[in-house]
């Protein structure tokens, strides 16, 4: 009996740890439901949010990618509620993240196939001559649409965010571990309790050397990321991270669009001297701001300099236009100052 006791409780915890995950992602997805709308491309349904000024034409448009961990809701608490007074803006939860499906595969996560489908999907919505603006995670994400996606973006900003490859940074060995069956039902039983006993800690590192703003994890919906499909997608994203990063660094060069890039200099979590210093010195005339004293979340330190330098740039690119209804018509770029 002692024996079988013992042969048993190895699955009797995966099945305490399965249920409790159950529970916790019906209990979050009933809390924090979707707050926009959704568009499918290839297959996948992609949940975004669209807000502009009321009864006034747009200045342009302004498009928000989030990070690792978060989801549209937070890219519209810290930035895109203030935009939206003068700019039509647009967040999306990238592909697996927040309300977004993602189709299963390791390869989903690569960044240059993130960029393709949220391209696609703002084709769909109209979008041209945009500011693209990705912060952290979508640092990998947001030089595609300067180099491949110039339909869709007028200009870029990178906001402490991910972009170089660094040294030790092949990890070859985690992701054969995501990608495998083991990790598959890790992520289902007792990953989603742990990362519940990390939050308070990972909160306090994601802001350092700031405070968190009060509230910031249920305002800004971010459990929502401990479901464990979104768990799972999050660490495919990292395993990929930085093959990702190596293939698409040796193409920073060939950017064209005007570029901005924004950083704190006191970042713990994306090291500023590799990511930003590095992508602002290969992209020809990519405009640096760095922020004294400040971590990894500008738009919450000091959301007045990160809005008015994003501003500054749509403006740079954006001549007159016209809006009527929910059609934005764009006239031929100007070559940028």
């Amino acid at each position: 009996m002692t024996l079988l006791l013992v042969l048993a409780a190895p699955f009797l915890v995966l099945i305490l740890g399965a249920a409790f995950t159950y529970l916790y992602a019906w209990s979050i997805e009933r809390r924090f439901p979707p707050t926009g709308r959704f568009i499918e491309v290839e297959g996948c349904r992609l949940h975004y949010r669209e807000e502009g000024p009321a009864g006034v034409p747009s200045q342009g448009t302004i498009v928000l990618l989030h990070g690792a961990s978060s989801n549209l809701v937070e890219s519209m608490l810290g930035m895109g509620a203030a935009l939206s007074q003068r700019y039509r803006v647009i967040a999306i939860d990238r592909p697996g993240h927040g309300w977004s499906e993602r189709k299963p595969g390791m390869a989903e996560a690569d960044p240059a196939r993130q960029a393709a489908l949220l391209a696609e999907a703002l084709r769909r919505l109209d979008v041209h001559n945009a500011v693209v603006v990705g912060h952290s995670w979508s640092g990998t994400i947001v030089p595609h649409f300067a180099l491949d996606y110039t339909d869709v973006a007028g200009a870029i900003v990178v906001l402490a965010g991910i972009t170089t490859p660094w040294p030790g940074g092949y990890i070859g060995w985690y992701r054969r571990l995501i990608d495998s069956w083991a990790s598959w039902i890790w992520f289902r039983t007792w990953a989603v309790p742990l990362l519940l006993v990390l939050r308070p800690w990972m909160k306090k590192k994601t802001f350092w050397p700031q405070r968190p703003p009060k509230g910031i994890v249920t305002k800004g919906f971010i459990p929502l990321a401990f479901r464990p499909r979104a768990y799972e997608v999050n660490m495919q994203d990292f395993a990929v991270m930085y093959d990702g990063v190596v293939e698409q660094s040796s193409r920073y060069r060939g950017i064209r669009l005007p570029t901005l890039v924004i950083a704190g200099d006191a970042d713990e979590i994306v090291w500023t001297d590799l990511h930003s210093r590095c992508f602002a010195r290969e992209v020809p005339d990519a405009e640096l701001i760095l922020m004294p004293g400040i971590g990894h979340m500008p738009q919450y330190a000091d959301q007045e300099t990160v809005l008015s330098a994003i501003e500054a740039l749509a403006e740079r690119i954006a001549p007159a236009r016209a809006s009527f209804g929910r059609k934005w018509i764009t006239p031929e770029r100007h070559a940028p100052d």
